[in-house]
């Protein structure tokens, strides 16, 4: 297995594995996938990254602003995918941990997730990797037009001032 930046060229892979993700209808409050520019322009440039198996795209993870004002330039969210047919082989692990070290790298000072309750290997994945418990969020938005709960995660790097 191989991380690398998360080219233009990989957006068919990415969003497959995306695709898939949503229809989990726990991973995501989007209901379909994006174009590829409409996606590009959400996610942050630095920390973009593919893990490969046999050059075949098999996860990916990105970070999102949480904010435009500039005293939030070191607080971004966290989004991981992996394709479905490749469970428990700790794709989740190998993308985090690179997903950290890339954010600690362009100082990031605080990641976070939103995790809807449901995704129990997702909530333990964040946990394994030192975030912790914020909050929930009851009732925070729909998702085919059923209140969707989220827990509210974070984790503060040791690493950036």
């Amino acid at each position: 297995m191989k991380i690398r930046p998360l080219q233009p060229e990989d957006w068919p892979s990415v969003r497959k594995i995306y695709q898939e993700g949503i229809e989990t209808g726990f991973a995501t409050f989007e209901t379909e996938t994006p174009d590829w520019e409409t996606w590009n322009n959400k996610f942050i440039l630095a920390c973009r990254l593919i893990l490969e198996y046999n050059d075949r795209v098999i996860g990916w993870a990105v970070l999102s602003p949480v904010s435009k004002r500039y005293v939030y330039r070191g607080v971004a969210e966290v989004t991981i995918y992996r394709d479905l047919n490749f469970g428990k082989k700790g794709i989740g692990s190998l993308l985090m941990s690179a997903l950290i070290k890339c954010s600690e790298k362009n100082k990031f000072w605080t990641l976070q997730s939103s995790i809807f309750p449901e995704n129990k290997a997702s909530l333990r994945l964040h946990e394994k990797f030192g975030f912790r418990i914020v909050g929930k969020r009851e009732r925070i938005a729909q998702r085919d037009g059923k209140w969707i709960d989220t827990v509210f995660m974070e984790r503060r790097s040791s690493f950036v001032d």
